[in-house]
């Protein structure tokens, strides 16, 4: 278990992963830097363990800030993100660069200015997507892109900061139930004219365990990623699916 002195920055600790995220590391001993841009919603957080960061991590300048004061931080985990529905022939250059700002260039950043800062033995996660491997859903396609690009990032940064040593790994969730993946199921099903939970019924069948994952679980193996127990893991991309993704 970590011990007290561990500290850990957690992007999108808001709601759904990484609010769950959060709250596991609390759990272990780990105090906790909440960032989100829903200072409201942050204000609903453990009493103890746990300090708020307000920020819009698509603003340089937020990131740089928050960067600033990522002192004796051993952990960082990205997992703030935007998903919005769109048919993939409507994308605009907007919607593209939007996503991309908040999904893909904020990671890069956040683990070039603060990787380097993480105490020798620290850890980063970034949260990609099975979207990064599949292209069934292209209603969310500049999403899947991003999410493609935070494995690139994973790996490259896992060169760059190994001599540190600090890991870098990513993982790859399936179906969770969060609030994103509600938003996700309402807008694909008025697409497909089909209920939310017809759709979602639709999907876990493809899932060969048969159900969804909650946000809990998936903090548990971003928990692992970040402990000493995966101390000789660095550059990969941990596939979360309930066996739907395999590669």
């Amino acid at each position: 278990m970590a011990s007290t002195q561990r500290k850990a920055i957690v992007t999108g600790a808001a709601s759904g992963i990484g609010r769950a995220t959060m709250e596991r590391l609390i759990a272990e001993g780990v105090e906790v830097l909440a960032v989100d841009i829903d200072g409201e919603r942050l204000k609903n957080r453990p009493s103890s363990g746990c300090e708020v960061f307000v920020a819009d991590l698509a603003d340089p300048a937020q990131r740089v800030k928050l960067a600033a004061a990522a002192n004796d931080f051993d952990y960082l985990v990205n997992a703030a993100g935007l998903l919005r529905v769109k048919p993939i022939l409507e994308v605009t250059v907007e919607d593209w660069r939007t996503i991309q700002t908040v999904n893909a260039e904020a990671v890069f950043f956040l683990c070039q200015q603060i990787g380097p800062r993480l105490n020798p033995g620290g850890a980063i996660v970034n949260l990609s997507s099975s979207a990064a491997k599949l292209a069934t859903s292209v209603d969310v396609a500049p999403y899947a892109a991003s999410k493609t690009t935070i494995l690139s990032i994973t790996r490259s940064f896992a060169y760059a900061l190994a001599d540190r040593p600090v890991r870098v790994n990513a993982i790859c969730p399936g179906i969770v139930e969060t609030e994103m993946q509600e938003r996700f199921l309402e807008g694909v099903a008025r697409r497909r004219g089909v209920t939310a939970a017809e759709l979602d019924a639709q999907r876990k069948k493809a899932v060969p365990l048969g159900r969804g994952a909650s946000a809990a679980e998936c903090a548990g193996l971003i928990w692992f990623l970040l402990s000493d127990e995966s101390a000789y893991m660095t550059g990969q991309a941990i596939n979360f699916t309930g066996g739907l993704v395999n590669w």
